[in-house]
């Protein structure tokens, strides 16, 4: 379909349910939402030259002297908001490119780093497909961590799961967007839910995760409650993850299959395991950007710190999924310590950079390790080559800092302005004093 066709079927969808408002959809680095809202009889010219905004106000973009952006919005993304939904009064969303005022992209958009990555890709001839599996929590409301049950891992009976309507209605909804949903469960700390997302191309997937996020909110509200992907907001329950399934194709044919491999992985399979492997500890910044991230990655919680790989051991960083072996549409796979508080377009960008990284040099694959690394001593552990993540936000970031990939992936703009934000964070939660430190310390010193 082409550019004015994609143009004229928002328009008629606009007049069909009587559309007031369209409200126009962006990230900033960290990949929180941003958003202004238009009227339809503003969209023709927002079609042809986009419309202007401050980007100085925006993290991460640009400085005072240069602040002025332009959303372009994207005629492929046009959907009407369901929770918003009114009779004559519906709002419609459009996710946008963000570029210069000559109309160039720009370099601190989340969006476009990630279509650069994927366009070198698509000139190699091959396609990412992505299916990120979003934990979250519902609590009471937002200002504590009361929950709504004490349900357990696939708990069934309503006593254990009182979230299940909120996640039906949610599923509804991303539904009723066009957003194909595989399947919904009690995840195993209380009050702790998952929602897994079909395979999509990683663009699509990026804009999808986005509205996911927003729909869960939404929907919590609606009910009275609030939905959080904070990666570990109860202290001693298992943290928030995000596990994202991943596997290249080339045309129809999914790229990682082998049919005559023992894992039924080719050899590019391998190079991009074992480039994830090579460059885990440098991009985790990124795929787990919060202080709060480094509570959830710690041993002991069926957190993935341990750099290694496996078919079906849930211990290791990097796992290939064993639910249907020996089917070529189903050979992935899947990175496990991302947590859902990552920009989705950053993590698949520098993902997708590690596993091309891996391929482009030939990366040797280890053998998987199997057994279950949390039982592991040190020693064993040693003697297998088993290293792991980094263990707090400022060490992750001198990682990421000193990574010539990373700094390609994300482009020197967001790369500098990222880094410069997580240490600014870093710094207040440094020089914090907790409650822990006024228990622990006043009484003894």
């Amino acid at each position: 379909m082409g550019s004015l066709d994609k143009k004229q079927k928002v328009f008629e969808a606009i007049e069909a349910s009587q559309v007031k408002f369209v409200r126009l959809w962006f990230t900033d680095i960290l990949g929180l939402p941003k958003s202004f809202a238009i009227s339809p009889s503003e969209l023709e010219g927002a079609f042809e030259e986009g419309m202007g905004f401050d980007g100085s106000s925006i993290q991460g973009f640009a400085r005072i002297e240069e602040s002025d952006m332009v959303a372009m919005p994207d005629p492929d993304t046009f959907q009407i908001l369901p929770w918003r939904a009114k009779v004559g009064q519906n709002v419609g969303r459009m996710f946008c490119d963000i570029l210069q005022p000559n109309g160039s992209p720009y370099e601190g958009d989340p969006r476009y780093i990630l279509k650069k990555n994927l366009g070198k890709l698509k000139e190699m001839g091959y396609d990412l497909y992505v299916g990120p599996e979003l934990e979250y929590f519902y609590f009471k409301d937002d200002k504590g961590t009361e929950v709504l049950d004490k349900g357990g891992y696939f708990d069934a009976m309503t006593t254990m799961d009182a979230a299940s309507n909120l996640r039906r209605d949610t599923i509804v909804t991303l539904e009723s967007m066009g957003i194909d949903v595989e399947y919904s469960h009690h995840e195993v700390a209380p009050s702790q839910h998952e929602i897994d997302l079909r395979y999509q191309e990683a663009q699509k997937m990026a804009d999808i995760m986005m509205t996911y996020r927003i729909v869960v909110k939404e929907i919590a509200q609606q009910h009275g409650y609030y939905a959080t992907f904070m990666p570990k907001p109860i202290f001693g329950e298992n943290g928030t993850g995000m596990h994202v399934h991943q596997s290249l194709f080339k045309g129809e044919r999914n790229a990682f299959f082998d049919a005559d491999d023992e894992y039924n992985l080719s050899d590019l399979g391998k190079h991009y395991i074992a480039g994830l492997l090579k460059h885990a500890p440098e991009m985790t910044a990124v795929t787990n950007q919060w202080v709060n991230s480094y509570k959830r990655l710690v041993p002991g919680y069926e957190a993935p710190v341990y750099i290694s790989w496996a078919r079906r051991n849930r211990s290791a960083l990097v796992r290939m999924p064993m639910y249907k072996p020996g089917k070529e549409n189903a050979t992935r796979v899947e990175y496990r310590s991302p947590d859902p508080g990552a920009n989705p377009y950053l993590a698949f960008s520098v993902m997708l950079a590690a596993g091309m990284d891996g391929i482009k040099n030939k990366y040797e694959l280890p053998e998987p390790i199997e057994q279950d690394i949390f039982k592991m001593t040190e020693a064993e552990k040693g003697k297998a080559g088993i290293t792991s993540l980094p263990g707090s936000l400022i060490e992750a970031l001198m990682l990421t800092e000193k990574s010539d990939l990373m700094r390609e992936a994300l482009g020197d703009h967001i790369f500098t302005n990222f880094l410069a934000s997580k240490k600014v964070e870093w710094d207040e939660y440094r020089t914090d004093v907790s409650q822990w430190e006024i228990e622990k310390y006043l009484p003894l010193l």
